[in-house]
């Protein structure tokens, strides 16, 4: 159901919001997870390599993605603050029938362009056609991938984080199911992957769509007499002024992770394929922590179309305590538990991989904590359309993760990679707690004054 968040303790009602998104996040990873796992276990280590490497590549089309979804979300969340019905329903339409535009063009794209970016990372040659079969596939899927993605994105806009879980829940059971299946039984290699998340992203979309549409019908309509647009010019201006600016954010992510991974693979398939299985455990915390984002974005565009400033404020601290919380859980997991981990994702034997991958997660993971912070304070300037910030701290981060990544590794090979993490997240969380406190502290006297 629909929730309001402009009610309720905050502790209290971002507790309960943000908990659902946080264990839809790991479901939806577990399954990313679980295509390097089976690429590993039952294909091999060159396998592993090239889906690690078409992983740097996706992250861009997963950065618009993310842009698309937090355009929408935010908007959507705004109107439903407001109380605007017809609005609400007006909105998800232009969401959706935009991102199927931009899809077709992005799928024509990436499929001409696949193999030249697969050079420009310098793939290893074995691990080349496993890399472009597993990339040409995800490239003809992005409708289904995106679609479905704003679709789940809508119902967290609109305060409902159960149904995303739900429906997460079973594309992960069957993705992870056509793996294995695809994989191990029909022999299709890495081509199986790829269709399995298309598949099981494809079914559980319409469900969402299904879903979606029953629930938009319950908004009464504000001015019935009037037809709603089918395509809002307004709205999708307003979504677009926030999606571009985070779509940039994460492009900027995306370049530097393939700006690393070339620079992994300069140490061999051996690192590299270390590497694909360590950034893999660690994108499913980071991805996991993120729904805390997603909780503290809905929760301060609500209250923001609600204008209660106040309430955004009590509301950060209290998003910071929740984030903070998992974050230790799953650092204090990730380290105890960092050789099991690895040997999921790689063969017997394959020692030097191993070691790489281990040496990445106990350097990076006792950060999160680090990460814990800027996650709470972006979710607010996200919520708040506060883009100029968000970039701000996004490229200082990244510049200084390359930078250093580039610096270090001359001396001290990729362990100067894995140092290079913790400088960069450091400088954009004290960049995103000054700006979110800033603004904060401006829209309270705003208020005040008014």
């Amino acid at each position: 159901m629909n929730r309001d968040l402009t009610t309720g303790a905050p502790a209290r009602v971002l507790w309960r919001f943000c908990l659902p998104l946080f264990f839809s996040a790991l479901v939806q990873q577990f399954y990313l997870v679980a295509d390097s796992l089976v690429a590993g276990r039952y294909i091999g280590e060159v396998a592993l390599a090239a889906v690690g490497n078409t992983y740097q590549i996706t992250l861009v089309y997963q950065a618009i993605l993310f842009g698309c979804v937090t355009g929408c979300a935010v908007v959507l969340s705004r109107l439903f603050g407001a109380g605007d019905g017809g609005a609400v329903r007006a909105a998800a339409r232009t969401a959706l029938l935009a991102t199927g535009a931009l899809c077709l063009v992005l799928s024509a794209a990436g499929a001409a362009l696949a193999p030249l970016l697969l050079r420009l990372m310098k793939t290893p040659a074995d691990a080349m056609t496993d890399a472009l079969r597993y990339l040409q596939i995800y490239t003809f899927g992005l409708i289904v991938q995106f679609g479905y993605q704003l679709l789940i994105g809508m119902f967290a806009a609109l305060g409902d984080a159960k149904t995303p879980l739900i429906l997460l829940s079973a594309s992960s059971v069957i993705n992870i199911l056509l793996d294995v299946l695809l994989v191990k039984n029909v022999g299709l290699g890495v081509r199986g992957i790829a269709w399995a998340t298309v598949l099981a992203q494809g079914v559980c979309g319409i469900a969402a769509l299904v879903l979606l549409q029953r629930r938009l019908c319950l908004f009464r309509r504000a001015r019935a007499p009037r037809a709603e647009p089918i395509f809002s010019v307004p709205i999708f201006r307003s979504m677009l002024r926030i999606a571009l600016p985070v779509t940039m954010q994460q492009l900027i992510v995306a370049l530097g992770g393939v700006l690393i991974q070339a620079m992994v693979n300069g140490f061999g398939v051996s690192v590299s394929a270390g590497y694909a299985a360590a950034i893999k455990i660690n994108n499913l915390a980071i991805a996991a922590l993120m729904a805390f984002d997603k909780g503290m974005a809905s929760y301060s565009a609500q209250n923001a179309g609600a204008n209660r400033t106040e309430r955004i404020r009590r509301g950060l601290g209290a998003g910071w305590k929740l984030s903070a919380a998992f974050a230790l859980c799953i650092a204090a997991g990730y380290l105890a538990f960092q050789g099991g981990l690895m040997r999921q994702f790689l063969e017997v034997g394959a020692e030097t991989a191993k070691a790489a991958g281990e040496q990445f997660i106990r350097i990076v993971v006792p950060f999160y904590l680090v990460v814990a912070v800027k996650i709470a304070c972006d979710g607010v300037l996200r919520g708040l359309g506060a883009m100029r910030p968000l970039l701000t701290a996004t490229v200082a981060d990244l510049a200084l993760r390359v930078g250093f990544a580039f610096l270090l590794s001359r001396w001290l090979g990729s362990v100067g990679i894995w140092l290079a993490w913790p400088f960069g997240w450091t400088t954009g969380t004290v960049l995103s707690a000054v700006f979110a406190v800033r603004l904060l502290r401006r829209a309270g006297k705003t208020e005040s004054a008014i």
